[in-house]
Formats: C-alpha cells, structure tokens, sequence
C-alpha cells in the first residue's frame, strides 16, 4: 500500500480494490506519515484529509474526478459549511454523492474524517 500518507504499522489498509471500484479507508488531517493532526482546525485538516486520498488516487493512475461517493464524520456539524467551502476547492459539479455523519470522536482529536469509493474506470 502506499507509505507515503498512513503511519506504519497501522492494522487496516489506505485502500482496497474490488473490480472496478477503489475503496479508500477513512482519511483524517495527519501530517504524512505521522499520527500528528496539521495546526489550522477543520478546515486545515479537512485539506489534508483531501490530499491524503488524491494523493492515493493518484498512486493508482486516478483522479479526485474518479470519487463516485464520500463519506465525511464529523465532531461539530457546525463545521459544516467550513468543510463545503473546501470541498468545493476540491471537487466541481456534477459533485460526488455524499453523506454526513455526526460523532462524538474521532482518532487524534480530529475534527473530520473522510472516506471514498472512487471508480478506477473512466467518470
């Protein structure tokens, strides 16, 4: 898998593969490589979370045009529209279908997590 966004010795894998379709394991705002969260809040690791997966899409010949559908959890839903105004840094219309999902935690301390299921065919 690729070493170039999780920490070692992690027991789950960035990314699994199932036909046609890439399944990615849910990104948080991490530096590279280190269970350490980026200084900015929400927004901040909400870019870094982003960069993690387009950064594995990218290892596999994809695109963040290739993300079919995400799922993002978040610890404050008033952080709601922070994290859309990023997304739309990210992504352009037709969007990918999307859920939100509210937690109590999340691993680190983050505010956001962000998992895809993206096509490895042509969108």
């Amino acid at each position: 898998m690729d070493s170039k966004v999780l920490p070692a010795g992690l027991p789950f894998s960035a990314y699994t593969r199932q036909g046609e379709l890439l399944f990615l394991s849910g990104m948080l705002g991490h530096k590279p490589q280190r269970a350490e969260l980026v200084e900015g809040g929400v927004a901040a690791q909400t870019r870094q979370a982003l960069a993690h997966i387009d950064t594995l899409l990218c290892a596999q010949g994809l695109s963040l045009d290739n993300v079919l559908k995400a799922v993002i959890y978040l610890t404050d839903l008033q952080d709601w529209e922070t994290v859309n105004g990023v997304w739309r840094e990210y992504f352009k219309p037709p969007y990918p279908a999307r859920s939100a999902v509210a937690v109590s935690a999340l691993m680190l301390n983050a505010s956001i997590e962000i998992e895809v299921i993206a096509s490895t065919t042509a969108v």
